[in-house]
């Protein structure tokens, strides 16, 4: 467990100096580069993992829905800016870009404190389920261009 808390504690420290370190003039991405899932996993590979294993995954794969999932609307690529898209790279805009991710760190970080405490005490297999379910949402953002027509 004092693993865990190292890992989360270092991911967080990590996030939160990339976040300060940017260059506050620079248009910034829409959905950071570092968000992504490492690998996708069957049933069999799961069922070989040990619990913390799966903890780790899950909380990986939450990440990833907390932070694209509410913006492919403009994007499901990393590193795209508003810039890129067209729109005006203004004080305001950049405002609500940074006010956006903030909002979805804060949420990120709560639900992690939370399933770090609660999550333990899930059964294997639900965690197993509720891991393939989100690979399997998150595998359609790869054709996501598939349902836009231009």
């Amino acid at each position: 467990m004092k693993t865990k808390l190292l890992v989360f504690c270092a991911i967080f420290f990590l996030t939160t100096s990339t976040i300060f370190s940017q260059n506050k003039d620079a248009s910034q991405g829409i959905i950071s580069q570092g968000v992504s899932i490492k690998k996708y996993h069957d049933r069999d590979e799961l069922d070989q993992m040990n619990k913390g294993q799966l903890l780790d995954l899950y909380i990986e794969r939450i990440e990833v829905i907390v932070k694209i999932l509410p913006n492919i609307a403009f994007t499901n690529k990393p590193g795209v800016t508003i810039t890129d898209l067209g729109i005006p790279d203004t004080k305001d805009h950049r405002k609500a870009l940074e006010e956006n991710k903030k909002a979805a760190s804060d949420y990120f970080e709560n639900t992690i404190e939370f399933q770090t405490k609660i999550l333990p005490y899930s059964d294997k297999s639900n965690l197993i389920a509720a891991i393939l379910y989100y690979e399997q949402t998150l595998k359609s953002l790869h054709t996501y261009n598939e349902f836009n027509q231009y």
